[in-house]
C-alpha cells in the first residue's frame, strides 16, 4: 500500500531534534503565523519556493505544533545517485515526485491522520516571477526554458480524495460494511469505523506563504568555503550559496503564513457535485479515484472525468493565489516598488527623504487594508516612523544591496538610479543582479500594494502638515494595539488579569472647526491614561482649543509595559504630543497632573519653540510616602537578583493604592517607581531653565504628593510669570475630579496666554 515507501518516526524525530539544535546556530528568526485549527483541520500544506533550505521547515513547524508526521514530495533526482541519502529522504517523509502511485500513496496518507506538504511551483521560483502580463499565474520551467502553469497535483490529491470519501459515505448509508472492512484492511487502518470517521471530515487544502526579509546579495564565507574545496564553482551553485547562506547565515525574517482553509466540498458548484457524487457511486477503492483507466473506462466515466478536469484547475488557480496573497509586505517591498515607479515616470535620481515618505504613506494606506499582511517592522510604529527621520535600518539594508548590485548610487542624500535596473537577468542570476526585481515581482499579486505605492507618489506634493500630523496621531494609537500584544503572553496573564482599568487608554485630539491659536497638550499621571484627562480635554475642545491626550509610554497596556520604559520614554511621549498638534495652533501649551506635571516642567526646561506656557498640576516632587526613598535600593536589588538567578527579582511590582481603579493600574513595577525618582532628579536640576509662563496648582491635603513640593518648584523657577494656586482639598486627582474649581484655574490660565496671541 505504501510503495515500499513508509515513514520512520524515529529517524524523523532525531531530525527534529537535530535540527532545533541547528536552529540555534542560524541567524534566521522564523514567525510561523496560524491559528491551531488551520493545523490540525488542513491536510494537505501548500507553500511558495525560494530557497532549497525551506523545504524541511513547514514540516518540522506541523510537527512542533501538533506531534503529527508529514509526507512531503521531493524532486525525483534527490533519491538518485546516493542509497544512503535516498534512504534517509524516505525515513523522514519524502517521496519522490515522480512515483508511480504518488497521489495514492499521498491519500492513505492522509486518511491514516498525517499531513501532506507541497510545493506546487515544482521548483524554486528565483524572480518570483509569478504573474504574467495578463494577469495569469504561472512560473519559469528550467527544463522547458519557458514559462508554464503551476503542477495541479495538490488538486487532483484532494479532488480524488473527496470523491473515495464520499464513496465511503454512500456505502455506509446503503449498509455494505464489507466493502468498508475490506478498504480499511487494504489501507492499513484498525477498522471500518476509523475509516468512515476520517471519511467524515472534508479533505482540506491550507495555501501559505513563505517570505524572507532581507535579501542581501554580498559574499558570504560559504560561497568562498565551497571554493576553496571545489576550485570551481558553477554560476549557478555560486548564486545558491550567496543569496541562500546569506538568508540562513545572517539576521534574516522568516514569516511562514497559513492562509485560509479551502475544502473542495464546499466550494463546488452544484455539477461538480453531481459529478463527483456520479464517479463515487460505483467506485471501487482508493486507487481508482486516480488510476487514469478507471476514469477513461466508460465514455460516462470519462465525460466526467473531464469535467473535474476543469475543477481541479480552478482548484490549482485558486490555492495559487492564496498562496501568491498571503506574502508578508515589508519595506524592501514598498521602497522597491516605489524605486521602480520613479524609473518608469523617467526620473534619473531619487532624494531619499523623498523615498522614504513615498513608502511612509503607502504604508499608512496599506494600514487599512485588511487583506494585506504586513510584517512585523511595518506593524511598529516606533521602526517605521523613523522614515520621516532618514531611513531606518531595514531600508538601508535594502540600498545596500541595490548598491551591491549596481543598481543605485547613494551620494550625499539622493539616489542615482543606474542603467542595470532596466536590464533583463537570467533566472538563476536575477537574485543576484537585481534584487529590487525580485521583491517587485513578489507584490505583483497584490495589486493594492503597487495602487499604494502609486498614490503616495501622487499624494506627496499636496500632503500639508496637519496631514503629516494625522499621520503621526494615527501611528500613536496603533502604538497602543502593537504595545499590548507585545505585553500579552503566558507570562504576562496573571498579572494583567488584576487589572481594573475599563476607561478607555487612547490617546485623543480634539480639532474644533474655529480653533483657537493656543493648543493645548494634556499629560496625565503615574500608572493612569489619557482618559484620566479626557473630560477635562473635552471641555478645552468645547471652548475652541485643540487638544491632544497623550499616552505616556508604558501606560494602557500592561504593568509589564511600563516596566521597561524610562522616564526618559515619557518625556519622549509629551514631545511627540506637541509636534502633532503644531501644525493646529500658533503656539501651545502643556498641562499635566502629578507625574504629567512633572513631565510638562522637565518638557519645558528644554525650550521647545513656540512653548506659551505650562500648568503642572501636584506635581511630584516629594513624596509622602517615606517608603519611596528605598525605591532605588529595592529596584537595585532586583537587577541583582535577576542577573544571579534568572529571575524577576525580589519585589518587581508593589500593589497600587488608586483613587480610580477604572483607569489607573493596579500594579506599580518598582522600576517605574524608580524611573519617578529619577525624573525628579533631573526636574530639580532643569527648572532654573524653563523661560516661559509657569501655573501651578496643589492640593492642599494631597496624601500622595508632599505638597511642599509645589513650594520647590516655585522657588526653583526663575522665570518672571509664575504662580502657585491651592485648592482645599484631601484628595490626589484634583483635575480628573474637578475638585476647587481646578478646570476654571487651569483655563483662566489658558484664556491669559491665548489673549496675549491675539492680534
Amino acid at each position: 500500500m505504501n510503495g515500499g515507501i513508509e515513514l520512520d518516526p524515529q529517524t524523523y524525530e532525531w531530525c527534529v531534534r537535530l535540527f532545533e539544535h541547528a536552529q540555534k546556530l542560524l541567524k534566521v528568526d522564523i514567525t510561523f503565523h496560524h491559528q491551531r485549527d488551520q493545523i490540525v483541520e488542513g491536510d494537505v500544506f501548500l507553500f511558495n519556493h525560494f530557497a532549497r533550505a525551506e523545504s524541511f521547515i513547514p514540516q518540522y513547524l506541523i510537527y512542533r505544533e501538533t506531534g503529527t508526521l508529514c509526507r512531503s514530495v521531493a524532486a525525483a533526482e534527490l533519491f538518485k545517485g546516493n542509497d544512503r541519502f535516498a534512504r534517509m529522504l524516505r525515513d523522514v517523509g519524502a517521496v519522490p515526485n515522480d512515483h508511480p502511485e504518488l497521489l495514492k500513496l499521498l491519500a492513505v496518507d492522509i486518511l491514516r491522520g498525517r499531513k501532506v506538504v507541497i510545493f506546487p511551483e515544482g521548483g524554486m521560483v528565483k524572480d518570483r516571477q509569478v504573474v504574467d502580463g495578463n494577469g495569469e499565474y504561472g512560473v519559469y520551467s528550467r527544463s522547458a526554458n519557458a514559462r508554464r502553469k503551476h503542477h495541479s497535483g495538490a488538486a487532483r490529491l484532494a479532488t480524488g480524495l473527496q470523491i473515495f470519501k464520499q464513496a465511503i459515505a454512500r456505502r455506509l448509508a446503503r449498509g455494505r460494511m464489507a466493502d468498508l472492512e475490506r478498504w480499511a484492511d487494504e489501507l492499513g487502518l484498525p477498522s471500518a469505523e476509523v475509516l468512515v470517521a476520517n471519511a467524515a471530515r472534508p479533505v482540506t487544502i491550507v495555501p501559505a506563504n513563505i517570505t524572507f526579509h532581507p535579501l542581501r546579495v554580498s559574499d558570504n564565507f560559504l560561497r568562498r568555503g565551497a571554493e576553496l574545496v571545489l576550485k570551481e564553482l558553477s554560476p549557478r551553485a555560486a548564486e545558491e550559496l550567496v543569496v541562500e547562506g546569506n538568508l540562513f547565515f545572517k539576521a534574516t525574517d522568516m514569516d511562514i503564513r497559513l492562509g485560509d482553509p479551502i475544502r473542495p466540498a464546499e466550494i463546488w458548484s452544484w455539477w461538480e457535485r453531481a459529478l463527483a457524487a456520479w464517479l463515487a457511486r460505483d467506485l471501487p477503492g482508493l486507487d481508482a479515484a486516480f488510476r487514469r483507466e478507471h476514469l477513461a473506462g466508460s465514455w460516462p466515466r470519462r465525460l466526467a472525468n473531464r469535467g473535474l478536469a476543469a475543477s481541479v484547475a480552478s482548484l490549482r488557480d485558486r490555492y495559487m493565489r492564496d498562496i501568491y496573497r498571503a506574502v508578508t509586505v515589508n519595506v524592501s517591498h514598498l521602497a522597491a516598488r516605489a524605486v521602480l515607479e520613479a524609473l518608469e515616470a523617467g526620473r534619473g535620481t531619487l532624494p531619499l527623504d523623498t523615498l522614504c515618505r513615498v513608502v511612509y504613506l503607502a504604508l499608512k494606506s496599506l494600514q487599512r487594508d485588511a487583506e494585506i499582511h504586513l510584517h512585523r517592522g511595518l506593524g511598529d510604529p516606533e521602526r517605521y516612523r523613523r522614515l520621516l527621520n532618514g531611513p531606518p535600518e531595514d531600508l538601508r539594508e535594502f540600498l545596500a544591496a541595490a548598491a551591491d548590485a549596481g543598481l543605485i548610487t547613494l551620494t550625499e542624500g539622493t539616489l542615482e538610479l543606474r542603467e542595470k535596473l532596466r536590464h533583463e537577468h537570467g533566472f538563476d542570476a536575477v537574485r543576484l543582479e537585481n534584487p529590487l526585481e525580485v521583491y517587485a515581482n513578489e507584490i505583483e499579486p497584490l495589486p493594492a500594494v503597487g495602487a499604494a505605492v502609486r498614490a503616495a507618489w501622487q499624494a506627496l506634493p499636496a500632503v500639508r502638515p496637519a496631514d503629516w500630523a494625522r499621520h503621526a496621531f494615527d501611528d500613536e494609537q496603533r502604538m497602543l494595539s502593537h504595545d499590548r500584544r507585545q505585553f500579552s503572553a503566558a507570562k504576562h496573564h496573571e498579572l494583567n488579569a488584576g487589572e481594573t482599568a475599563t476607561a478607555d487608554p487612547a490617546p485623543f485630539l480634539f480639532t474644533p472647526e474655529a480653533p483657537r491659536p493656543l493648543g493645548v497638550v494634556l499629560v496625565h499621571g503615574f500608572l493612569a491614561t489619557p482618559a484620566e484627562v479626557r473630560p477635562f480635554g473635552e471641555k478645552l475642545a468645547q471652548a475652541g482649543y485643540p487638544v491632544i491626550g497623550v499616552r505616556l509610554k508604558g501606560h494602557g497596556t500592561s504593568p509589564w509595559d511600563l516596566r521597561e520604559r524610562s522616564w526618559r520614554d515619557w518625556l519622549a511621549s509629551v514631545a511627540a504630543g506637541a509636534e502633532i498638534l503644531r501644525p493646529f495652533a500658533e503656539r501651545i501649551c502643556v498641562v499635566g497632573f502629578s507625574t504629567g506635571g512633572a513631565l510638562a516642567l522637565a518638557y519645558a526646561a528644554e525650550q521647545p519653540p513656540g512653548l506659551a506656557g505650562v500648568v503642572s498640576i501636584c506635581p511630584p516632587l516629594k513624596f509622602r510616602n517615606r517608603n519611596m526613598r528605598f525605591v532605588p535600593l529595592v529596584h537595585g536589588a532586583n537587577r541583582f537578583v535577576a542577573w544571579v538567578a534568572q529571575l524577576e527579582g525580589v519585589m518587581p511590582f508593589r500593589p497600587a493604592e488608586t483613587e480610580h481603579p477604572l483607569i489607573n493600574y493596579q500594579h506599580m513595577p518598582v522600576r517605574g517607581l524608580y524611573e519617578l525618582t529619577r525624573m525628579v532628579g533631573h526636574l530639580r536640576k532643569t527648572l532654573p531653565a524653563i523661560r516661559c509662563p509657569v501655573s501651578i496648582v496643589q492640593s492642599s491635603g494631597d496624601p500622595v504628593v508632599d505638597p511642599a513640593g509645589a513650594e520647590e518648584v516655585r522657588a526653583a523657577l526663575t522665570v518672571a510669570d509664575k504662580a502657585l494656586h491651592w485648592v482645599e482639598a484631601r484628595r490626589h486627582g484634583i483635575l480628573y475630579e474637578d475638585i476647587g474649581a481646578t478646570h476654571a484655574l487651569v483655563m483662566e490660565f489658558l484664556a491669559r496666554r491665548a489673549a496675549a496671541l491675539s492680534p
